[in-house]
């Protein structure tokens, strides 16, 4: 591994990422992001595929060398939250925002494109660069990919996640399960609209829906195994428009994060049964739209222990063990393909005031934390070819 090549690509990390970040685009609207993507790459001479899903591309860097094949995977989507950082490189875009680091992913794996089309002679195997769009939106943009060709011929994938929880010079990981399985739902309520002074002559769906509300509570407490990790979120509540009449509808919807494939089944049969039960005892009915999500993201045993072994001698980061955690990703469709590992790489601060959580109107990275990901990635590659010649 050159690693002063990387350090010298570093300010060009900075720029990418700083660009991407005041001109950010929602999920599925990726356009200008993708044209600017596709110009670099084009530029360095990597064959393209464009337009995948509706903006996603897949780049191939074929080496000079006989050997594997190695793929290294980017999310390219923004959120729907206005920027509230004072720094040049804010959103310029109202309402949408860089708040998960995409954009350092992105502007990591152009560095990457740099780096191995500027030495294609000495690179053994063939280099897969996915840039995906769609990552924060069921039903996510690595299903196309796959469909696409991404994974064609691959033998191993890696990706990673700027991750602000986790301290700058830090990368944590997991065997098996790392982030977990997403579901939502919407369930309406439907009653009997009436007056407020006249709650005989109603089917009031507001207090089905708050009776539905803490029922939904205890599927989790009460039904799931407590050894299995399981969260059912009501994220929001929607009903009736004035004070002294009775809704005749209202409307929950919510999101379901587990890690097992039996808790999920499970979950999503008693929200069903819950819903129907507790809407009928009130009068009412129940109308249930269950949307299933990512599965849970399993990292490859052995490519974690890769990630473990040579984050600190040739990466410079201090490898842990993480915890799981609740947020999903579709990276996971990728990982039940073939082997791989996705990697949280620290990218919080607070020396720096970078602090904030992912999907806060504050978020940012310390930008470092993108040469720590692109020497990672890089030694990941490395370690896993020279296996495979062993």
């Amino acid at each position: 591994m050159d690693k002063e090549s990387l350090v010298q690509l570093y300010p060009v990390m900075v720029e990418h990422r700083r660009y991407l970040h005041r001109h950010p685009e929602l999920s599925f609207k990726e356009k200008e992001t993708s044209g600017y993507v596709a110009g670099h790459l084009q530029r360095m001479g990597v064959e393209l595929v464009t337009g995948i899903g509706g903006n996603g591309i897949i780049g191939r860097i074929q080496g000079g060398k006989p050997g594997k094949t190695v793929a290294f995977r980017a999310d390219m989507d923004a959120l729907p939250i206005q920027d509230e950082k004072q720094c040049d490189y804010a959103s310029q875009v109202p309402g949408v925002m860089h708040a998960c680091g995409h954009d350092g992913h992105t502007a990591t794996l152009l560095a990457l494109a740099e780096y191995y089309s500027s030495r294609r002679k000495e690179v053994e195997g063939n280099i897969v660069l996915i840039f995906q769009p769609a990552e924060e939106v069921c039903p996510g943009g690595a299903l196309s990919m796959i469909a696409a060709g991404a994974l064609d011929d691959v033998d191993v994938i890696y990706g990673v996640h700027l991750w602000t929880p986790i301290p700058i010079g830090t990368a944590g990981s997991a065997p098996g399960a790392l982030m977990a399985s997403n579901d939502d739902f919407v369930i309406e309520l439907r009653g009997k609209g009436g007056h407020g002074g006249m709650p005989h002559m109603a089917i009031d769906s507001v207090v089905a829906a708050s009776a539905l509300v803490l029922q939904l509570q205890s599927i989790v407490s009460r039904s799931v195994d407590p050894l299995q990790p399981a969260v059912l979120t009501i994220g929001s509540i929607q009903g009736g428009m004035a004070q002294n009449v009775i809704a005749d509808r209202c409307r929950l919807s919510g999101t379901v994060r587990c890690f097992n494939e039996e808790t999920r089944d499970m979950i999503a049969r008693l929200v069903r049964q819950v819903a129907e039960g507790t809407a009928a005892a009130y009068g009412a009915e129940a109308e249930i739209t269950y949307i299933t999500g990512y599965p849970s993201l399993i990292n490859h045993q052995q490519e974690y222990e890769r990630f473990y072994s040579i984050a600190g001698p040739e990466a410079g980061l201090e490898p842990t063990l993480a915890a799981p955690i609740m947020p999903a990703e579709d990276f996971a469709y990728y990982l039940k393909k073939v082997p791989g590992c996705f990697v949280l790489v620290g990218a919080g601060n607070p020396e720096k005031g970078i602090i904030y959580p992912h999907h806060h109107p504050k978020f940012d990275i310390d930008e470092e934390s993108m040469l720590h990901a692109a020497t990672l990635l890089v030694a990941m590659r490395e370690a896993y070819c020279l296996e495979s010649k062993a």
